[in-house]
């Protein structure tokens, strides 16, 4: 208990003095909001990493895919290294940050109120965000309530809940985007090392690496068309590759149209950074992402006998579950502290990015557009509303623990499927196509909305369809959040082919910087 405390008094301190030491970097708007757009590519590289991958994905997604797609759930992780990390900085990045920049866009609801010469989009992009980043980040805390309870069983959870929430606002209010990477990086460490740590010590409860795919193997999993698939969690493509499939495509794509991932780019120093920053996040990546899925996989030989429900063939206390009974039963109290420092890291982390995501948008793109306020009231808006994402997304939690209202841990997933099924398509097209319309937008907005939020009413009246397709795509979060994903990719080039174009003067402006030519002195006025 007392290695517990004094890890936990050691990291708090640090984030409270990250955050007093960041404050000259926040003294106006753009350096509240993205750092004075000169963060270099350690701190972005980190930022985007952290911001990915949050105590959701090491308790939440790491036990419930490990469990139902056993040693292949690591595909996720790789997927999220190479497409959600690799292939998003490099198609995303440096176009990104320069058509950004040249627009004098702060927020992703800003850029399609610039891009596409449309106020009312903004509006509507500032609401989608809104509305939809509130349940991810109360989603945040659900990924601590397991692990507290097992690491501080005497202390209430609300407790912790509340004291992480005013150290993350003490911070991200004090010091802005810069408090945040800078915060970032440091919680990237401790994850790296954490996750490393706690691979070989769960590894070595059944004999390492090799008895422990020999003890998965002996297992018995269940195909996609309900025949029994001996040693399926230990195969390469586990027992369900396609359902594994809309997973990697959900938690890799995904990340190309959400705010606050997107947003990191905005604020990176130069095209140098962005090269750099491209290898580190993927290597963070790999470690991180790969490292939870992988660990996960194994879940199944922790979880035996009365834990597990007969009529179900899930674990009795649900899937979240799963990764505190591995740790439990491997890993010594040092490392507990250990895993509950990195459980924390990725929860502040993402709850960092997440608030600040929420507030610069409410302020800058809602409140902003109604009221003209100037730079310094612009700062108290955005603090405040630091403060009340962080208040609402922390009572929700508890409400959620306290009440066990079990689908509040669910909209991770709602909210991920909204947000990159609205913005994806829109975003990443308005970078490479000068001929999106203004109404292939808003056909993208309706369709991520629109599929989303009847996904959520299927889940919360447990509704089923005849067609199979049909039943497919909204049997999950994640399956309907891939289906407004590609609907909007399709959409949006077939809807602007028919639509009235922007004015191609206005266009051509926008694009040229892309192709800015500069004029420079010649060294030798001679020729041979």
């Amino acid at each position: 208990m007392a290695v517990k405390i004094i890890l936990l008094v050691v990291f708090f301190s640090a984030m409270i003095g990250i955050g007093v030491y960041s404050r000259k970097k926040s003294t106006d708007v753009n350096g509240f909001v993205l750092g004075g757009r000169a963060v270099g590519p350690w701190l972005t590289a980190f930022a985007f990493g952290t911001s990915y991958f949050s105590a959701v994905i090491f308790v939440g997604y790491a036990g419930q895919f490990g469990w139902k797609y056993g040693i292949s759930s690591t595909w996720v992780g790789l997927g999220n290294a190479f497409i959600g990390s690799l292939l998003a900085w490099v198609i995303l990045g440096r176009r990104t940050r320069i058509m950004t920049q040249h627009l004098g866009s702060k927020t992703m609801p800003d850029y399609f109120e610039l891009r596409y010469k449309s106020t009312p989009l903004k509006i509507a992009a500032s609401a989608i965000t809104f509305v939809f980043l509130i349940p991810y980040t109360s989603s945040l805390f659900n990924g601590l309530s397991r692990l507290f309870s097992m690491a501080f069983p005497s202390i209430d959870y609300s407790v912790c809940v509340i004291v992480m929430a005013i150290l993350t606002a003490v911070y991200v209010i004090l010091g802005g985007y810069m408090a945040t990477a800078i915060n970032d990086f440091i919680q990237g460490i401790i994850m790296l090392i954490g996750i490393s740590a706690v691979i070989l010590a769960v590894l070595k409860v059944n004999g390492g690496l090799t008895g422990s795919l020999i003890e998965l193997a002996k297992l018995s999993a269940t195909t996609a068309d309900g025949k029994e698939f001996l040693g399926g969690f230990a195969s390469f493509f586990g027992p369900q590759p396609i359902w594994l499939l809309g997973v990697v495509l959900l938690t890799s794509l995904g990340t190309w149209g959400l705010p606050q991932m997107v947003g990191k780019f905005y604020a990176i120093k130069d095209e140098k950074a962005v090269r750099k920053g491209t290898i580190i996040s993927t290597v963070f990546a790999i470690i991180v992402a790969g490292g939870c899925y992988f660990l996960g996989g194994f879940g199944r030989l922790f979880v035996t006998g009365s834990q597990v429900d007969p009529a179900t063939g899930n674990p009795v206390g649900g899937f979240d579950s799963i990764i505190p009974s591995m740790l439990q039963s491997s890993l010594s109290n040092i490392l507990i502290a250990v895993v509950l420092i990195l459980v924390l890291s990725a929860s502040m982390s993402t709850l960092s990015s997440l608030v600040l995501t929420s507030s610069s948008t409410i302020t800058l793109d809602f409140i902003g557009q109604f009221a003209k306020i100037n730079e310094k009231k612009k700062l108290v808006c955005l603090r405040v509303f630091v403060a009340f994402f962080i208040i609402v997304s922390a009572a929700i939690a508890i409400l959620q623990y306290k009440s066990s209202i079990a689908f509040i841990a669910q909209l991770m997933g709602v909210s991920w499927g909204a947000l990159a099924g609205s913005f994806l398509a829109p975003f990443m097209y308005g970078l490479f196509m000068k001929k999106v319309t203004k109404s292939a937008v808003w056909v993208s907005f309706a369709s991520g909305v629109g599929i989303t939020v009847f996904e959520l009413y299927i889940m919360i009246t447990k509704t089923t369809f005849a067609n199979p397709v049909v039943n497919y795509f909204f049997s999950t979060p994640i399956n309907a959040g891939v289906l407004a994903m590609v609907s909007g990719l399709v959409l949006v080039p077939l809807v602007s082919l028919f639509t009235p174009k922007l004015e191609k003067n206005d266009v051509d402006k926008m694009f040229d910087c892309y192709n800015d030519k500069v004029t420079v002195e010649i060294t030798e006025a001679l020729g041979d």
